[in-house]
């Protein structure tokens, strides 16, 4: 599918070299997308106080063929909300950045799934290999975390969030191993895809993502986020939160399910890492 460019980028980059009957149209455009999106061109022309051959002028300098084209893309830049078009004012300010975040955490902690928690431990805890897979900001670090936590347990794991290599590893993996998909939408087609091929090939696969996703539904096991997000998009996605706090609960609980192999090997990290830095001993553990 091609990639449309985004018209109301074009119009704010090119609004400067516009004619002053131009830039009527383009701060109109831009004031309420939706309604240019809407109007007839001879409604448009009108409300900017300017003519129908203005229009047709003005569409063909942001780059579209025609007003067609123009309302066409205007409507398309409109899927993505128009949270991204218009400047929606931040109520809450940087404690809010703290009470959202809280919000997250507890909002998923009452929705944890046991059951689901004592499979996926299961599964983890007796893979051949663990294999981590998450792409985009939180994902992919999300993929590197778990494998931060679980190498410490002296459990088998690798993390990897290139598309391409992904796909490839979810094509050898064997059915002894597990796949953890690491989605914050649970819509990325190459996590979906991946999941979809590692399972064909015997795999189990675990979503950590949003029930009811594309992701969710390739799944053997889902650990479920529910991401709540506001209008303010200048605040980092909160959601990352409860997928970071599902690790810690997966590492603690693997842990647990094996604490002889667990201690030895923390401990030996341990040792390594003070007869290096030194510091007092409650220093965090390599972090």
């Amino acid at each position: 599918m091609a990639y449309s460019i985004d018209i109301i980028s074009c119009i704010t980059e090119r609004f400067v070299a516009l004619t002053a009957t131009e830039k009527r149209i383009a701060q109109f455009i831009l004031d309420d997308v939706a309604a240019a999106a809407a109007l007839p061109i001879a409604e448009l022309a009108q409300l900017t106080d300017t003519s129908q051959a203005s229009v047709t002028r003005f569409a063909r300098a942001v780059g579209c063929k025609d007003v067609r084209e123009l309302k066409v893309r205007l409507a398309q830049s409109l899927a993505v909300g128009q949270r991204f078009i218009l400047d929606v004012p931040d109520l809450e300010g940087v404690q809010g950045i703290y009470e959202s975040i809280i919000s997250v955490l507890d909002i998923n902690r009452r929705a944890l799934d046991a059951r689901a928690l004592s499979q996926a431990v299961n599964w983890l805890g007796g893979a051949r290999q663990i294999l981590a897979i998450g792409m985009g900001g939180g994902s992919t670090i999300c993929a590197q975390e778990i494998q931060y936590r679980l190498f410490r347990l002296g459990l088998p794991v690798v993390s990897q969030s290139d598309g391409l290599l992904v796909r490839m590893m979810c094509s050898a993996v064997a059915p002894q191993d597990v796949v953890l998909a690491f989605s914050l939408g649970g819509f990325t087609p190459e996590i979906c895809e991946s999941v979809a091929i590692a399972r064909q090939y015997g795999a189990k696969a675990i979503a950590i993502t949003p029930p009811e996703t594309p992701l969710a539904q390739q799944a053997d096991l889902v650990l479920p986020l529910l991401v709540r997000e506001n209008d303010y998009i200048f605040k980092p996605s909160t959601s990352r939160y409860a997928m970071l706090a599902m690790i810690d609960v997966l590492a603690t609980e693997l842990a647990m399910a094996n604490k002889g192999q667990a201690k030895d090997k923390m401990r030996r990290i341990k040792l390594a890492l003070d007869s290096h830095r030194g510091g007092v001993d409650r220093q965090p553990l390599g972090d």
